[in-house]
């Protein structure tokens, strides 16, 4: 497979879609989750038929919660979102549900089943972590990278491979982050800690991938005489694009098993995962070392 003779292709693929994500969060931004906004969230379970949003939002409109969302979840279960508040106030607001959803003998039919109320000063920090966490993910990687192919750098630079490899996870975040804010728009899909390890998760995932290529990509300036630079890295893309596809598939086998059969708290945090790991197996074969050959014959 002549992968990168065909490069323009990708590029201009990955092209697209890196401006569809911008587009998307300059116009509609990420839904943030209480985690980076702060407030409060509470999820009821019923033990017969849920009450309807407004039904539940009414029982509570005495207690000052500010703007009340009510997310239904599962067949039985509802997660309620408002401000940040006391335990004396989450007392009260357990107390008002209870006593507005009786069944027929007057027997209560719900119970807690999480609470989680974050005040805004703890979610800026939170916000300001996260990014930082990522920061300095990625530098620790350039200089990684470029210090491991320190001895194949007379044809690129070993820092270059570094580089690349940033732009390439970079190209898997916007991504992501792009398809989160497209959802976030259309249905009720926020981003919290939990999507920050996804992403995380994701840059590890890729950049091992990613490395792998690389890896064979020393592997054969050292030890034959391909042509030139970009017969030695197609010829590393096809002999390690196998193992790629192999991983990346057995990967995601298990990540939609728990995506439809887990939890609905984990939920979102798999499909972050699940986009992580297309993009990311993409970019390491068809956007990664076809940049270092770019780049070889730029400097040429």
């Amino acid at each position: 497979m002549k992968i990168i003779y065909h490069r323009k292709i990708y590029f201009i693929i990955s092209t697209i879609l890196c401006i569809i994500s911008i587009v998307s969060l300059a116009t509609w931004g990420l839904n943030l989750g209480i985690d980076f906004t702060g407030g409060t969230l509470m999820e009821i379970t019923f033990k017969e038929s849920r009450p309807q949003n407004q039904e539940i939002a009414m029982a509570l409109k005495d207690l000052d919660l500010g703007k009340i969302v009510v997310q239904p979840s599962g067949e039985q279960a509802a997660i309620l979102r408002f401000k940040d508040v006391s335990e004396f106030t989450h007392q009260e607001i357990l107390k008002n549900l209870k006593e507005s959803f009786k069944n027929e003998n007057e027997e209560e039919i719900l119970s807690e089943e999480r609470f989680e109320s974050i005040g805004p000063v703890i979610g800026q920090e939170l916000k300001s972590k996260a990014f930082w966490a990522i920061s300095i993910v990625l530098v620790a990687i350039i200089f990684y990278i470029a210090w491991a192919f320190r001895k194949v750098s007379y044809l690129v630079s070993s820092w270059k491979y570094g580089f690349v490899a940033i732009i390439a996870l970079l190209h898997d975040i916007l991504i992501v982050l792009g398809l989160f804010s497209i959802l976030g728009q259309f249905f009720p899909i926020e981003v919290g800690t939990p999507f920050v390890a996804a992403l995380l998760t994701i840059l590890g995932y890729s950049v091992n991938d990613t490395i792998v290529v690389f890896d064979r990509i020393r592997e054969n300036l050292y030890k034959y005489e391909v042509g030139n630079f970009q017969d030695s890295v197609n010829e590393s893309v096809n002999q390690t694009i196998r193992r790629s596809f192999n991983t990346s598939l057995t990967t995601l086998l298990v990540l939609l098993a728990v995506y439809f059969l887990g939890g609905t708290s984990i939920k979102y945090f798999i499909l972050a995962l699940i986009a992580g790991v297309i993009v990311g197996t993409y970019s390491s074969i068809f956007i990664a070392s076809p940049l270092l050959v770019a780049w070889q014959k730029l400097k040429r």
